[in-house]
């Protein structure tokens, strides 16, 4: 980024990167929770289920992309080593140890829960200091609740399903 870019923050550029970078590690463990999900998750309306997790693991990518992006921009640089994410997460990561399929729900309908918490919070953060970072976070966290509204709509059917409503 440009210093007359840079200068024009009102934020602390350092802090809001390892931020930035804090988020960018759950984009990417959330794509892999996600992608892999989709890969062994068992049950009722498998694929729909198998549908959804592929299409949001695609957005958590594009996310981590646009985070990314955005930390070269401000100077910085992404965590370059996988293991380093684990040590940055915010939200962690939840193996799909038990396949089915509102077993995978729930671990995915948590860990967006958690994301929409970290980008409400990032927002307060940059907002009115930091114009560019605060749209995309917006855009963001518009995508992970979406994402949760999903994700329970699908849980939703198919406990009714079981359930034989």
């Amino acid at each position: 980024m440009g210093t007359k870019g840079i200068a024009i923050l009102k934020v602390d550029v350092e802090e809001l990167i390892e931020k930035l970078n804090h988020a960018m590690a759950d984009e990417w463990l959330a794509y892999y929770q996600y992608w892999i999900g989709s890969k062994v998750v068992k049950g009722p309306m498998r694929d729909e289920v198998i549908k959804e997790l592929a299409e949001h693991a695609g957005d958590e990518l594009r996310h981590a992309e646009m985070l990314a992006n955005r930390i070269v921009q401000l100077g910085g640089t992404p965590i370059l080593s996988p293991e380093e994410w684990y040590k940055a997460t915010n939200c962690g990561y939840s193996a799909p140890t038990d396949p089915k399929v509102l077993e995978v729900l729930k671990q995915n309908i948590h860990g967006e829960q958690c994301a929409i918490g970290v980008y409400s919070n990032l927002i307060k953060f940059v907002e009115g200091k930091d114009p560019v970072t605060f749209q995309m976070l917006t855009e963001i966290l518009a995508d992970e609740i979406e994402h949760e509204d999903d994700l329970q709509s699908v849980q939703e059917d198919i406990e009714d399903l079981i359930q034989g409503i």
